[in-house]
């Protein structure tokens, strides 16, 4: 019979969600154990981001509990530094994920009230199982790359890959490449392979908001003491004062303001680093969505066509929580993402919980690992009492 370990808490995924609230958990002195399907920490910074990644939110916006970053460091940090600044956090709380470990199941015991962890070794092959109070669902939004089909895409000879496999620009002068996405990510890789020489095409199906890094930075600070209506009247201003009519450019604006969507919906404004005036210098084409794709040639929904030597798509990611979590429907969703509405998203029932599972960001999750932490604490010290009267 496979022994069973026992733990308080099981946190699934050992990117920045897990992380923080294994840290939040040794601030309390709370047993638990982290469970991460990759190599190595944060897979997302150390394996699948391009060179030229910087945070696109001043670094007070992206630190994570009980370690804020160094006033030495840029307020826009480097992918680099920012890796720096997570394996410091490992180090400083001396976190200890078990790596190549895949959760296979994890349910909850009603007979046993507990929930039953089945995880297999991708190593060894080994499958072992993990009995604990509470399970934390921090796999992340970003956890498995989304790949779309294009009629005719198993024709096209050139280089096709996701975005997580690009690295930089620089295999890629003169040649004709299309992104795919307009998202933070397809932008800032059709910027890098300007700055390399190649001839980038961007894919822009749905309208979105195209706001400048320092200009989001100051209307942040901002928040505390104006509502969103006002700041976005601010901030859609200035934005027309520095881009002008974006819809010239195949870019259309949504109805709804920036800072609204992103607090009501899935939808991030773009942070343009310099893109934006590639677009309009003309050294960045943009068109709309893929119809069909034959050889080399791909015809858009505007019927235009072109020839690529290079696709690649910054077609995002998706949560797999609910690949291995079963019997919950009340917590999260078929998307992986957490049905309960902000601010009570973090928390379901039988004791289980997700971090950054809403959508809101470094900031976000690390708001979710505090309020797990204490809320598993506050427990345990209720059924301390209670064995003890």
């Amino acid at each position: 019979m496979m022994e069973k370990k026992k733990t308080e808490v099981v946190i699934v995924g050992a990117g920045l969600a897990g992380l923080a609230t294994a840290a939040c958990l040794t601030m309390h002195a709370i047993p638990h154990v982290i469970l991460e399907r990759e190599d190595c920490i944060a897979s997302l910074w150390h394996k699948k981001s391009y060179d030229r990644l910087h945070l696109h939110l001043a670094k007070q916006f992206c630190q994570l509990p009980h370690l804020p970053h160094p006033s030495s460091c840029p307020t826009f940090m480097s992918k680099n530094h920012f890796i720096t600044y997570i394996n410091d956090y490992v180090a400083c709380f001396n976190l200890c994920p078990r790596l190549r470990c895949e959760v296979e199941s994890a349910f909850f015991d009603d007979e046993d009230g507990k929930w039953q962890v089945v995880v297999r070794n991708l190593e060894t092959g080994e499958v072992e199982e993990y009995v604990a109070r509470f399970v934390v669902v921090a796999t992340g939004e970003n956890d498995k790359a989304v790949v779309p089909e294009f009629p005719g895409i198993e024709s096209f000879p050139g280089e096709v890959i996701h975005s997580m496999d690009y690295r930089n620009g620089s295999k890629y002068k003169g040649k004709d490449v299309l992104v795919v996405g307009c998202g933070n990510s397809g932008m800032e890789i059709a910027l890098d392979l300007s700055n390399f020489g190649a001839k980038a095409t961007i894919v822009v199906r749905n309208e979105l908001h195209v706001v400048p890094r320092e200009l989001l930075f100051w209307i942040m600070l901002l928040r505390k003491f104006l509502p969103i209506y006002l700041l976005d009247a601010l901030l859609l201003f200035l934005c027309y004062f520095k881009y002008g009519d974006t819809a010239k450019y195949g870019i259309q604006r949504p109805k709804q303001g920036p800072l609204h969507l992103k607090e009501t919906t899935p939808i991030y404004p773009v942070i343009d680093v310099g893109t934006f005036q590639k677009i309009k210098s003309g050294h960045i084409q943009v068109l709309p969505s893929v119809k069909s794709i034959k050889g080399n040639n791909v015809r858009f929904k505007n019927e235009i066509s072109h020839q690529f030597d290079a696709i690649i798509l910054a077609t995002g990611y998706k949560s797999s929580a609910k690949e291995w979590l079963k019997g919950d429907d009340y917590l999260i969703g078929e998307d992986g993402i957490s049905k309960q509405k902000f601010p009570n998203h973090w928390k379901g029932r039988h004791g289980l919980y997700c971090a950054g599972l809403v959508r809101k960001g470094i900031y976000g999750l690390a708001n979710d690992a505090e309020k797990i932490a204490n809320d598993i604490n506050t427990l345990l010290k209720d059924d301390d009492a209670k064995k003890m009267n």
